[in-house]
């Protein structure tokens, strides 16, 4: 991650919990493009313009875009198959 834009998804943490009511960089989810299963922590985020893209760091597919809207925080959802709690 040479780009300074890029960071890990721990960065994106606040508009997960803004989003899921609770922690979520320890939570699992899978990439459907390639079946990769990773923490949403461990997604490469990139920062930038209205939202922050997070990738599968195995196939570089946008798994989803959290942006920042008046009314709150919204999540748009490309290719992440599933998430599922953390333990």
């Amino acid at each position: 991650m040479s780009d300074p834009r890029h960071v890990d998804g721990n960065a994106i943490g606040g508009f997960m919990i803004d989003v899921f009511g609770g922690e979520m960089t320890a939570a699992r989810g899978c990439c459907a493009a390639c079946g990769a299963v990773n923490a949403l922590g461990a997604l490469v985020v990139f920062r930038g313009g209205p939202g922050h893209v997070a990738r599968c760091p195995a196939c570089s597919t946008v798994l989803f875009v959290v942006s920042a809207m008046r009314d709150g925080p919204r999540l748009y959802l490309s290719a992440l198959s599933w998430v599922e709690s953390p333990a």
